[in-house]
């Protein structure tokens, strides 16, 4: 994410963040269905990860965890965990090769325009390690907007985002849908996708 004015909103909305999402996050099953196709000790990046609530469930199930997001509010609230690496970057910062056992991208990257979208699959699919786990989480519809916030958002049709993630070199396997309401107060329907290097 490298849209400023969504940056800031996090930054200044950090704590209502923490409130509504932590709860969330402690009973969400898609975070043990990443957890459970991921080695124990494996190493994994989660890329937009706010202040850290999926962050410390995957270190507290053994695996070690980049914890990366682009505002640095978000970061100063990560939990202090021996298997937690912090970084305040956007998602051009993801430049490794072969390093990830999986990537957790759960509702970061509708923030990236675009344009930019297929070049961050792409750098996704380079970190991954052979036949390593991705989770996609991205809000269903058509076009971009800003929400009542103020925070951009991209939306896509399930089937554009798995053309998107086929032609970025990852292999789709299961989806789940669903309908949520988020800081802003709105309702969106979502769909997470896992996909394999």
């Amino acid at each position: 994410m490298s849209d400023l004015e969504t940056i800031a909103v996090y930054n200044e909305k950090v704590k209502d963040y923490v409130r509504s999402l932590a709860p969330f996050a402690s009973k969400d099953p898609l975070i043990d269905e990443f957890i459970a196709v991921c080695p124990r000790n494996g190493r994994v990046l989660d890329l937009g990860s706010g202040p850290g609530a999926y962050a410390e469930r995957m270190a507290t199930s053994g695996l070690y965890v980049d914890a990366v997001d682009a505002s640095s509010e978000m970061i100063r609230h990560v939990p202090i965990h021996p298997r937690i690496r912090t970084q305040v970057a956007t998602f051009d910062a993801i430049s490794a090769h072969s390093i990830y056992d999986g990537v957790w991208a759960y509702f970061s990257l509708l923030h990236a325009s675009r344009a930019a979208f297929e070049r961050h699959l792409h750098a996704i699919q380079s970190a991954l390690k052979p036949k390593a786990v991705f989770f996609l989480a991205m809000k269903v519809g058509q076009g971009h907007r800003r929400d009542t916030l103020g925070r951009y958002y991209e939306y896509y049709a399930p089937d554009e985002l798995k053309c998107s993630l086929t032609a970025a070199g990852l292999a789709p396997r299961r989806r789940w849908t669903g309908v949520s309401v988020g800081l802003s107060g709105e309702s969106d329907h979502w769909i997470a996708l896992e996909s394999y290097a």
